[in-house]
């Protein structure tokens, strides 16, 4: 009997010894509503990617951890892949070490420039096209245009990468990504004279590579970013936001793109945007105005595209929060070769259920 009870406290303390060391989190959000936008019938949709995920640390002692992150994107309404074609893992799959130096991670994951910048909309940095992050924020702005699927407006990671982040101080940081130049599938068409294109399968011609400096600290926070993809597109960003009360955050952000590599005809577009959250009670009322413009050589005007938007979340629980959107884009246009979509001018309506776990 003494040595069945030794031998089960033996067995609880190294366990207890194993969890303090090792942790690993299961994660995700389920997102759907119902969408009605301008040409289409209703469905059903999402507002925000659906994620799952896995993470963990362990501590490997003096100061040290590894860590790792995989993580899929899925749509809830039909079961498949996100977009039923990308990778499985589409979202990140990485793994490193943190220490007093900062973190490094290998892998796939969000760029610098792309992990910070939607943090300065109103729509947290969704893919809602309620929101300005992917068209407005960053101009439209590929970060892997030569990934399958990378001709798609969510085309903000990078695979085959290194990752640092520095430690934060005085409430800075410095944020940095390099990746090789091997071919992910898929592929770009230059337009006008003397421009570059690239086959699907074919390599990068320039190492892509991403930096971005933050200050977080009270009620102001801001960003500066620039980075470079594979076809040697290239952007900068500029933003801010301030907490004027508990309740109130006003916001904005501005983006500089240059194709000039891969597009002679319309080699620059400009993005910005200004928003705002007030907070009453449970609820959040999410505002913005943003507006991109091309600059065209071969027209005698540029192309302006404005959108305007407004939203609310009801929050249920702090895991759990309905939401409600209306917003209308005027003048939407290809930026490969400046024609006017099908439809220039699109209104957009959702409502739906978030919850994270």
């Amino acid at each position: 009997m003494k040595k069945t009870l030794v031998a089960a406290a033996l067995l609880g303390a190294f366990a207890s010894v194993a969890q303090a060391q090792t942790a690993v989190q299961i994660y995700g959000t389920v997102d759907v509503g119902m969408i009605k936008r301008t040409g289409e019938t209703m469905n059903i949709g999402k507002r925000a990617s659906n994620t799952l995920g896995f993470k963990g640390t362990e501590d490997l002692g003096n100061g040290l951890k590894a860590l790792f992150q995989v993580e899929m994107r899925y749509d809830p309404d039909t079961g498949t892949t996100e977009n039923n074609g990308r990778p499985l893992f589409q979202g990140q799959t990485r793994v490193g070490l943190q220490g007093d130096f900062g973190m490094v991670r290998l892998g796939r994951g969000l760029t610098p420039f792309q992990e910070v910048v939607g943090s300065f909309e109103p729509w947290h940095g969704l893919a809602s096209p309620a929101g300005f992050y992917t068209d407005i924020s960053v101009a439209g702005y590929k970060s892997a245009p030569l990934d399958v699927g990378g001709v798609g407006p969510n085309s903000n990671r990078i695979s085959n990468a290194i990752f640092y982040n520095s430690p934060v101080t005085n409430g800075f940081q410095v944020n940095a990504a390099w990746a090789t130049k091997e071919a992910n599938g898929g592929g770009v068409t230059g337009v006008g004279a003397g421009a570059a294109t690239y086959a699907p399968g074919a390599q990068a011609s320039a190492n892509p590579f991403s930096i971005a400096g933050t200050y977080n600290n009270g009620p102001a926070a801001a960003m500066l970013a620039y980075e470079r993809n594979a076809v040697e597109s290239k952007v900068w960003s500029v933003a801010g936001s301030f907490s004027v009360t508990p309740e109130l955050k006003l916001m904005g952000t501005y983006s500089h793109q240059n194709m000039e590599h891969t597009n002679t005809e319309r080699p620059t577009i400009k993005g910005a945007e200004l928003g705002a959250t007030y907070a009453v009670g449970p609820g959040k009322v999410l505002a913005g105005f943003g507006l991109k413009k091309q600059e065209e050589n071969v027209r005698l005007h540029d192309l302006i595209t404005r959108q305007y938007s407004l939203g609310y979340e009801y929050s249920l629980s702090k895991r759990t929060y309905l939401y409600v959107d209306a917003s209308r884009k005027t003048n939407i246009f290809n930026q490969a070769t400046g024609a006017s979509a099908a439809n220039s001018t699109v209104n957009h309506y959702d409502v739906g259920l978030n919850h994270s776990f």
